[in-house]
């Protein structure tokens, strides 16, 4: 089972988990042993995510995907197997972690008498010196 909050768990049956052979350290080990870990989550099939957390994560995460519709998710930064599995997994949970929230909605604020002022200000400035600069042909 994985935990992403205390509202959202998604069970480990959903995934699939394939081992194949790491290119990270290892020495002699790295050509006999499959420790790099590929995760796979058919993300759009999975009946434990909610509707407006898998919008939001298709959304974000959209190049991530496979054109099945599956997040692809590997790791090779350990030497045995397990702990790469479980990177994965930790990768995925920071992943959905980010998208479980949703976005606070933008509050529409006015600008201060001041700011507008000053905007005016640097506006006139900026034309003076401009104009100064002009050939008034009084010659």
């Amino acid at each position: 089972m994985l935990i992403v909050t205390s509202q959202l768990h998604i069970p480990r049956t959903e995934f699939e988990i394939t081992f194949s052979r790491s290119s990270g350290p290892g020495g002699q080990n790295v050509n006999k042993v499959n420790s790099k870990a590929t995760l796979r989550w058919p993300i759009r099939a999975s009946s434990s995510l909610p509707e407006a957390i898998r919008q939001r994560f298709l959304q974000r995460y959209a190049a991530r995907l496979t054109t099945e519709g599956e997040i692809l998710i590997i790791s090779q930064r350990y030497r045995d197997a397990p702990r790469n599995a479980q990177d994965c997994l930790e990768k995925l949970r920071d992943l959905l972690a980010a998208v479980a929230q949703p976005p606070k909605a933008r509050r529409a604020t006015r600008r201060t008498r001041g700011s507008v002022e000053r905007r005016l200000q640097g506006k006139r400035r900026r034309s003076d010196s401009i104009q100064g600069r002009r050939n008034r042909g009084d010659d």
